[in-house]
């Protein structure tokens, strides 16, 4: 639900999150933001000095999940990248403000209303089906409402610069007629057998190789850490829940779901006193018992001529629809049962639930068995964790409080700052790591909060300075790397004596592989050759162009023989024109964001 909210300007894209709206205050009232965008949380990252806070990181990876956007089973996964976003996002957003972007309360709302999402089958803005998909993606309105206003000034600023950016009609002419060119050639990949004699490295290339390269071989600082973790899922993972706790569970979720109502209403006034309509209603009530159907009798002696027709359906309501007495009766239906007599403001009703919004009980069994485990092992968690704060602030070690709270003690390998995979990158894990209490001290790390699940606590084994490596360390890598480098240093020296030969119509002995009518989106043909080829200049009348081509892999002889111009296909060439416009916005756009990032004071913790 709600995934155009969730494609949100993530990465710079082109969408934009759709936020809540307060058309009136009076519709929506006045709700607190604390605890949602702005409340307290350790600090995960700053950038100019602005906090990004880890509640603030844990919403916008729940909201993720809970749009579908993101499976549960990579959540741990996500966080570095949706961190990564988000200090985007701040620098986008400062720059937008900075520029005086704004956008007034009254546009705010147009977005709203018109959203498809909000709306009802008649195509007007519904209130309820507002709050309700909202709260479903983790938003309050106030909250949305804030969250619309700052992307819809980062759209204001992206769109900027890429209108800013065009193309002239004689560009677009001549960007056509190159996609539409084909060429013909003929290609041949040289080895180690083109040479005259196999290459020699040298210890003095090895060595000036070295010293020329030395950043490609420094070792960062490094540790080695040993870390508990308290995982409430694992925990979760050993407790067995009964089939008859599942099916408790589900029908307590099924008491306040949403559901699909019929009705029969009988109406009393000056015409028919209450007394008559109770009657009226209790032989119809009788007929339900004897296997009427619900809909026909509906149709027979439903005074509701809106819902009469249709077998007296209602739709899927929310609790709050129809009042009280109303929500009591059909909330404590099951699909297929038929209420009492309900009296509301309207008449007098019965009611038969047809539907649950809410998956049967054999598609939700495993979320609600995770659910009830989850539970179980809550307080047993947050003592555990209560225990690994006390026992690892005061202890010289961390086995001895491994051992304690019997968790598995974990052992890594050297590490550095960055580049750590698993759980060591989690957001705050590496800047405790090298912490001045850790570190230099030599105590256990505080608890780190992974997210609601998880709590670490880490020490360092063993540290050891940056450092450039030792050739010897590194002799095989840098001989391998000298003796590719020199080996197509020889073949393109190879390439350009036969170029020379061939241009000068000298027949030598070359097995030519031929491609005929190349388009520059050829798929067997190397990318490396494709591009020389289509970069070599247009050949005369019998006359073949010859050139080469080097990439990391390999050395190629090209020899290009006939440019013609393709047949013209309209879709493509406007497809190409639109993408070759966009590329160029995306890329004013990456610009910005490359500076920002580099002028910008960001502390990852």
């Amino acid at each position: 639900m709600l995934q155009s909210i969730r494609d949100r300007s993530r990465s710079w894209g082109a969408k934009i999150i759709v936020g809540a709206v307060v058309v009136t205050m009076a519709l929506f009232g006045v709700e607190s933001l604390v605890g949602l965008l702005g409340g307290s949380g350790d600090e995960v990252a700053k950038v100019n000095g602005q906090s990004i806070t880890r509640q603030e990181l844990e919403m916008e990876v729940q909201r993720a999940i809970r749009s579908g956007q993101v499976p549960p089973e990579q959540e741990r996964a996500l966080r570095g990248q949706v961190l990564d976003e988000l200090i985007g996002e701040r620098l986008l957003t400062a720059f937008a403000e900075h520029g005086g972007m704004h956008l007034s309360d009254e546009q705010l709302d147009q977005v709203i209303v018109t959203l498809p999402e909000f709306q009802n089958q008649n195509g007007r803005f519904d209130a309820d089906l507002f709050r309700n998909r909202l709260a479903s993606s983790g938003f309050t309105p106030t909250s949305f409402r804030a969250a619309l206003r700052v992307d819809l000034k980062r759209q204001q600023l992206q769109q900027g610069l890429v209108m800013s950016d065009f193309s002239l009609e004689s560009e677009q002419q001549t960007l056509a007629a190159l996609q539409r060119q084909v060429r013909s050639f003929r290609y041949h990949v040289l080895s180690a057998d083109d040479l005259a004699e196999p290459v020699e490295v040298t210890e003095h290339d090895l060595l000036a190789y070295y010293d020329e390269n030395a950043d490609r071989y420094r070792r960062p600082e490094q540790v080695r850490l040993e870390y508990v973790v308290i995982d409430r899922q694992e925990m979760a993972d050993a407790i067995e829940i009964s089939d008859e706790e599942v099916r408790r569970a589900w029908g307590a979720r099924s008491r306040d779901v949403d559901r699909r109502v019929s009705h029969i209403m009988v109406g009393f006034n000056a015409e028919r006193s209450r007394a008559e309509a109770v009657s009226h209603l209790e032989s119809v009530r009788s007929r339900l018992a004897e296997g009427e159907d619900f809909s026909a009798l509906a149709l027979q002696y439903s005074d509701d001529p809106t819902t009469a027709e249709q077998g007296g359906d209602l739709g899927m309501i929310s609790r709050g629809f129809f009042g009280d007495a109303f929500d009591e009766a059909a909330f404590a239906l099951d699909p297929g049962q038929v209420s009492d007599i309900v009296e509301t403001s309207s008449g007098l009703h019965l009611l038969k639930v047809t539907e649950l919004d809410q998956p049967p009980l054999e598609e939700m069994r495993e979320e609600v068995e995770r659910e009830l485990a989850l539970a179980e092992v809550s307080d047993t968690f947050n003592r555990q964790v209560q225990t690994l704060i006390d026992e690892s602030f005061a202890a010289d070690d961390l086995a001895s409080v491994a051992d304690q709270l019997e968790l598995d003690l974990y052992q890594s390998d050297w590490v550095a700052r960055d580049g750590v995979s698993g759980v060591l990158s989690e957001p705050g894990v590496m800047q405790q790591a090298f912490s001045d209490d850790v570190l230099v001290e030599g105590f256990n790390s505080e608890v780190i909060e992974l997210d609601e699940d998880r709590r670490m606590v880490l020490r360092i084994t063993d540290h050891r300075e940056p450092t450039v490596l030792p050739l010897d360390e590194v002799r095989d890598r840098i001989m391998q790397a000298v003796e590719l480098r020199k080996q197509r240093e020889a073949l393109l020296e190879v390439a350009r004596t036969q170029v020379e030969l061939l241009q000068e119509s000298e027949a030598l002995d070359i097995d030519w592989r031929h491609v005929e009518s190349a388009v520059r989106q050829q798929d067997n043909v190397p990318r490396s050759v494709l591009q020389a080829a289509f970069r070599l200049p247009h050949p005369g009348d019998e006359e073949t162009v010859y050139g080469q081509a080097t990439d990391e892999d390999r050395v190629v002889l090209i020899a290009l023989e006939r440019v013609e111009q393709g047949e013209v296909d309209a879709q493509v060439e406007t497809f190409v024109a639109r993408m070759t416009e966009q590329l160029r916005g995306q890329a004013a756009i990456q610009g910005l964001q490359s500076y920002l990032r580099e002028t910008a004071d960001i502390d990852r913790r």
